[in-house]
């Protein structure tokens, strides 16, 4: 058995303490979220591309060494973890937990951006048409009686300001 399998198994292992850890922010920012704690999201929003990135890393990572245990295997075409499970049966029962894990941790984050998604649009969208009512109520500034009714104020035309 190659050692990229073990070193597979690690780096799985780091993904997964990754995915945790951006499933956390998501939840943090959702909090901030409902709270309208601006500062909050942006922290969370930095947090979150911070793990994006690692995650991204650690994902080149992971190809690079299956790309390496395929070369040392003679196996064309990509590996999956459930066929490196196949080729490699005394690692076969950790490799398809990780996988489990991984898999159920990335489904977590993709619902619960979804809604975050979701929320966010519905804000904005109630954003968008007050901003739209304050544009239109600027628009026809005036003066308004105390029934809030606008009061149209007469043309002063030229004949009424020579007189």
């Amino acid at each position: 058995m190659p050692p990229q399998v073990s070193e597979l198994e690690i780096l799985l292992g780091q993904m997964i303490a990754e995915h945790r850890r951006l499933l956390a922010q998501v939840e943090r920012h959702a909090e901030a979220m409902k709270k309208i704690d601006l500062p909050g999201m942006e922290d969370s929003g930095r947090q979150q591309e911070a793990c994006r990135l690692r995650i991204n890393t650690l994902e080149q990572r992971r190809r690079f060494l299956v790309q390496q245990i395929s070369r040392a295997a003679n196996q064309p075409g990509e590996l999956t973890l459930a066929l490196l499970a196949g080729m490699f049966p005394a690692k076969s029962v950790s490799l398809l937990k990780l996988r489990g894990e991984l898999k159920a941790l990335a489904e977590q984050i993709a619902n619960r951006t979804r809604i975050s998604g979701k929320v966010a649009a519905a804000v904005l969208g109630h954003l968008n048409t007050a901003v739209r009512l304050v544009a239109g109520a600027v628009e026809r500034a005036g003066l308004y009686t105390k029934k809030g009714i606008p009061r149209v104020s007469r043309r002063i035309g030229m004949m009424e300001t020579v007189g």
